[in-house]
């Protein structure tokens, strides 16, 4: 395809036959792959069929194959995905004026979809295989609630019921979250809860807590095992979830292409690491070949800082210590985010093969606090008429600071950023933005030792 006009437009789509027909498995291309994840029962590495009491079997394989570059996508999802993609990729030619910015920035809209963000890429993949597989039920967690809307969605399309533990504070600040997963059919269950033996654990321990990712997944993932016909699914963090979110990705550099365009930074927000993975995998691609080398930059909230102050080690992906181990950044999984973090990307972990690839320095990572964050997000919805999602607004926030350094100097960079969700479900957060109630915190050394001080011991690899 050849565009037929020298400036290049707001709001660029491929067309349907222009989509990736397959994902793309960034571990292929890796020269060294992440450390294989530990069975918590044998301290050996994990073989694919230890995953089959918690996921199901094509997810189990997709999740341990390291080799497979492409991977076709099932034409049944292929179809869903064309309800509400190809998503948009927008010159943000208002923001770049605003900021008096010579760089041109770009970034992949993930909100056109009830869900509002990007987590409906893999919900649907997980949800089509659990359906081939002739599973009866699914668990899951979620944290600000779009994945949990996310594959209540894909769940009422493919006919599966749905069980979501979603983190307390998140249940009580988002009610309206809560209420579009009931739309499509899911039982919504505040965590920590006393309907999980882990749920009741960690309540004895701390009654007064919000929960964290780490308290929902432990009890999701016992309701999985302990429940005829149910497996877990995760909206991020593993390498299933990555490659399916690859397809931000793949478009976004299938757009670039005909629009003449590369980009020189690419900036996602970093939680647990599904969109970041994704849209940074066929730019990664190039810089582990040495077809280009852009920068790639994980920006994440400084109350929860896996990366910039995590150390890089085997942990559990749950509180609960009942997941498999991965080597990852970590914060430790026993850490909760301060209650008046309004931000999202409270995961303590991060996605073992963005963890590799930043330990090797492929990639860099920054910690914002989060009023610079509402900041950012407010100056971009005034000027680009998208009102972002908290979580994205950290990519906008360290997309804004680039073309400010670009201001500086004079370099006329091209900026690409995910903007991978809306918010208008986080009004609570915004509103103390504005009414300036809301403060950063900044956890302490000694805040963070706590953590490391539990990381599990593991003979012979994690003494």
């Amino acid at each position: 395809m050849t565009l037929k006009t020298t400036r290049i437009p707001h709001r660029f789509y491929l067309t349907e036959d222009q989509m990736p027909t397959q994902w793309y498995n960034l571990r292929a291309d890796m020269k060294e792959q992440p450390d294989p994840m530990i069975n918590p029962a044998t301290g050996k590495p994990a073989v694919e069929e230890d995953l089959y009491p918690v996921f199901c079997q094509a997810l189990a394989h997709q999740e341990m194959d390291g080799k497979t570059r492409y991977v076709d996508i099932p034409e049944e999802i292929q179809q869903m995905y064309k309800i509400y993609r190809p998503s948009p990729l927008i010159r943000a030619y208002n923001l770049e004026k605003a900021l008096g910015t010579p760089a041109k920035i770009y970034c992949k809209f993930e909100g056109n979809n009830t869900s509002g963000s990007h987590k409906l890429n893999s919900a649907i993949a997980q949800a089509y295989y659990a359906k081939e597989q002739g599973l009866k039920r699914l668990t899951t967690e979620t944290g600000a609630g779009q994945w949990g809307t996310a594959l209540a969605e894909a769940c009422s399309y493919f006919g599966i019921p749905l069980t979501v533990y979603m983190v307390k504070a998140s249940y009580e600040q988002k009610p309206f979250r809560k209420a579009i997963m009931q739309t499509f059919d899911a039982n919504v269950i505040p965590s920590p809860s006393e309907t999980t033996e882990a749920g009741r654990r960690i309540l004895a321990e701390h009654p007064n807590t919000g929960g964290s990712l780490g308290c929902a997944i432990s009890e999701a993932v016992e309701k999985a095992v302990t429940t005829e016909g149910c497996k877990y699914v995760l909206g991020s963090v593993l390498n299933q979830v990555l490659l399916h979110q690859s397809i931000i990705g793949l478009e976004t550099k299938a757009a670039m292409e005909i629009l003449g365009e590369y980009p020189d930074v690419v900036i996602g927000c970093a939680g647990g690491g599904s969109n970041l993975g994704g849209l940074i995998a066929p730019f990664m691609q190039d810089k582990l070949l040495g077809k280009a080398d852009p920068r790639i930059v994980a920006v994440e909230p400084v109350s929860c800082p896996s990366l910039t102050r995590g150390k890089y080690a085997y942990d559990f992906c749950d509180t609960g210590r009942i997941t498999p181990m991965a080597r990852m950044y970590t914060l430790g999984c026993g850490f909760i985010p301060s209650p008046n973090h309004a931000g999202g990307l409270r995961y303590h972990g991060m996605s073992p093969i963005l963890s590799k690839l930043y330990h090797d320095g492929y990639m860099e990572a920054v910690a914002v606090e989060q009023t610079k964050v509402f900041e950012a997000a407010a100056f971009f919805a005034k000027y680009e008429t998208i009102l972002p999602a908290p979580e994205s607004a950290h990519a906008i926030r360290g997309a804004m600071d680039e073309a400010l350094r670009c201001r500086e100097t004079g370099e006329e960079k091209t900026i690409l950023f995910g903007l991978t969700g809306t918010g208008y479900f986080d009004m609570t957060a915004y509103t103390s933005y504005h009414e300036g109630t809301m403060s950063d915190y900044v956890p302490t050394d000694a805040d963070l030792q706590i953590g490391f001080d539990q990381l599990p011991k593991i003979p012979g690899i994690q003494e």
